[in-house]
């Protein structure tokens, strides 16, 4: 088993058919044309929708910027990720300028996929793709490994090693998320 890594820094983004921002895909996996998990990170430059997903469940939060309203809620950076269908679509409006955001989408039909705050450790029993999106960087711990992780980076691996697996952002404190998914 091994850690991949890939910063947001690394990729080309890709502007929105609406014009309204940019994407940076990290992952789109297991492969981009049939993915089951997408993990992105994106630039919303002003208010618009997004884009319907049916089938798709997606979990959206801001990084940086003033925060936006979506959803009848005004999120801001630090805030829980909201969770919600993809078949909305819903309205974004941008609080006081443009924003940097953190975007996660799972085939509702494609085995179980969880999110939580990387706050406590977390033994990967029985997944077949574990993941840790860090807005700030730190230091990925499972088991006996360290891997070092840039900020706005995902690291993922498949058939993870149930060991615990802590995250340490030394005094950051930055928005962090485990992200799980199985077959079942």
């Amino acid at each position: 088993m091994s850690w991949m890594r890939i910063s947001a820094d690394e990729v080309k983004p890709t502007l929105w058919r609406n014009g309204g921002g940019r994407t940076r895909e990290l992952l789109a996996w297991p492969h981009v044309s049939d993915w089951k998990v997408r993990i992105s990170v994106a630039d919303i430059d002003k208010d618009g929708p997004f884009s319907a997903f049916p089938g798709v469940d997606r979990w959206f939060g801001v990084l940086a910027g003033q925060g936006v309203n979506l959803l009848r809620r005004t999120l801001k950076p630090g805030d829980p990720l909201l969770k919600f269908p993809g078949e909305e679509g819903p309205v974004c409006t941008l609080v006081n300028g443009p924003t940097k955001d953190f975007n996660a989408m799972h085939r509702r039909d494609a085995g179980v996929f969880r999110v939580q705050r990387a706050d406590r450790p977390i033994i990967p029993h029985g997944m077949d793709w574990f993941g840790l999106f860090t807005e700030r960087g730190g230091l990925l711990i499972h088991g006996a490994r360290a891997v070092p992780v840039a900020p706005h980076t995902l690291a993922w691996c498949e058939s993870p090693s149930s060991q615990s697996c802590v995250f340490d952002d030394g005094d950051e404190h930055g928005p962090a998320w485990w992200l799980m998914w199985s077959a079942e």
